[in-house]
């Protein structure tokens, strides 16, 4: 299965080649890597030639953005009544991925369409772009990470959108520990949303792989989802995972706790708007309830 972002308006991914992407971000054009893109630039027109600005990846580790054109330090881009706070840092990342606005859209219909309040654990959770569609449909939701400064722009972002007064908590921590202690405090979720590294540290240093720590966290995580839960949806960017990898793990956790639910999985993508083409963004894995 392959479900794609194309509903955007703020952002448009406007070509792709030779290692690269050319992407605008509401008024600006930002040339950034991706590593999925190994076919070449058909053409390098002027747009590729003159960006806003160009991100150069160094040889030891990291990079530095070259600015072409003047742009500022910060922006705001809508999807729908969704807002976000755009910001190039210098891992290259905008502080958004805006292929993920496929499964917001999913999230929204699932928590409106619920006919019960419900309770959403967004882990691993970054800025916040799923804890903003939560939100905004109506779920009471808590946003974990271990990154502060992640967890603060998360912040701007529900505020930023018009959804301050709503029910989110914050919470920075390592997420087994904090899992451990909602199973300890009888905490239930009626929806559990992770988008888990390849590889990362807690704060305290806590060590995270997911080829060795995911399973055994989705059994974690099946203690403190409710007697009749709404959705689990797993994202990964992990390169060589298969789709049904996480479609294997969710059947062997959730799929066994709670039987009237289905289990499917697949890629998501971007199409250009130049030539149609998809730039494959990693892999979904969804539970949902009957």
């Amino acid at each position: 299965m392959l479900i794609l972002a194309d509903k955007w308006k703020d952002y448009e991914l406007i070509d792709m080649g030779s290692g690269e992407k050319l992407e605008r971000w509401g008024e600006y054009v930002l040339r950034r890597p991706d590593p999925q893109v190994i076919w070449p630039i058909q053409r390098e027109w002027s747009l590729w030639k003159n960006p806003h600005g160009h991100y150069h990846r160094s040889n030891r580790g990291g990079g530095n953005w070259e600015v072409k054109k003047k742009y500022p330090e910060q922006w705001i881009i809508n999807y729908g009544p969704l807002k976000f706070k755009i910001k190039p840092t210098g891992f290259k990342h905008t502080g958004l991925f805006p292929e993920q606005a496929a499964n917001w859209d999913w999230i929204i219909e699932k928590i409106k369409s619920s006919r019960k309040p419900i309770k959403v654990l967004n882990l691993f959770a970054y800025t916040g772009g799923a804890t903003v569609a939560c939100a905004y449909a109506g779920a009471e939701v808590c946003h974990v990470d271990a990154a502060k400064g992640m967890v603060n722009w998360a912040k701007e972002n529900i505020e930023l959108s018009g959804l301050k007064d709503k029910k989110v908590r914050f919470i920075v921590d390592d997420v087994f520990k904090f899992v451990e202690r909602e199973v300890r405090r009888g905490n239930k979720y009626d929806a559990i949303i992770m988008d888990p590294p390849s590889y990362g540290r807690g704060p305290k240093g806590e060590i995270w792989k997911i080829e060795d720590k995911l399973y055994e966290f989705l059994v974690l995580c099946m203690k403190v989802i409710s007697d009749k839960p709404l959705f689990i949806l797993i994202n990964s960017y992990t390169t060589g995972f298969s789709p049904i990898v996480l479609e294997n793990i969710l059947e062997s956790t959730v799929g066994r706790k709670v039987k009237s639910g289905k289990v499917y999985a697949g890629e998501i993508g971007i199409p250009s708007s130049r030539n149609g083409m998809v730039l494959p963004c990693g892999i979904f894995g969804r539970w949902e309830g009957k």
